[in-house]
């Protein structure tokens, strides 16, 4: 992974008030980011770094917006972060993984290449990888896409080194897809 892969966490929302705070809409599974002088880009290469962020009520407030028309200058801005940063203030615990260390892994099963990881969805409570199809499937009639739940009854195991996630029943997954 390179060093400067940027990130999309959030959405700012509305304004709040008249003293420059905004609505934050967390993009992430790590709201700890969101601390007072933590640095983020938008689209357009501004560097904001907060000043204020209260996580209950999903208020951010940045340096240098100190009023209401000064921060309606951000209202949907999505802003993002670079990989240096997520590593160093975000923490995984045991068996969790960024989602992307995922994206791009081989699914395998029983010694089978089914297809490689090109996105993951997130439809609550879970999360599904979205995997495009291997030729070697495809050409015998499956869908070019299909998606796993990440969940213990399809995922045995994710090798993060070789990126490869090991599974089980999928095959009818994909069969049935």
């Amino acid at each position: 992974m390179k060093d400067d892969f940027i990130l999309q966490v959030a959405q700012i929302g509305k304004t709040v008030g008249l003293k420059g705070e905004l609505k934050l809409h967390n993009k992430s599974d790590f709201p700890e980011q969101f601390k007072q002088g933590s640095n983020f880009l938008t689209p357009q290469k501004i560097k904001l770094t907060i000043q204020n962020y209260n996580q209950k009520r999903s208020l951010v407030k940045f340096v240098g917006y100190d009023n209401k028309d000064d921060a309606s200058s951000l209202t949907n801005q999505f802003i993002f972060t670079d990989l240096k940063s997520t590593l160093k203030q975000c923490a995984l615990k045991k068996d969790e993984f960024f989602w992307f260390d995922v994206i791009g892994s081989k699914i395998i099963e029983n010694n089978n290449i089914l297809g490689e990881v090109i996105s993951i969805e997130r439809f609550e409570p879970n999360d599904y990888l979205l995997v495009k199809t291997d030729k070697s499937m495809s050409s015998l009639g499956h869908a070019i896409k299909f998606l796993i739940p990440y969940i213990d009854r399809y995922i045995i195991n994710f090798d993060k080194q070789e990126r490869k996630i090991f599974t089980k029943d999928c095959i009818g997954i994909l069969e049935n897809s």
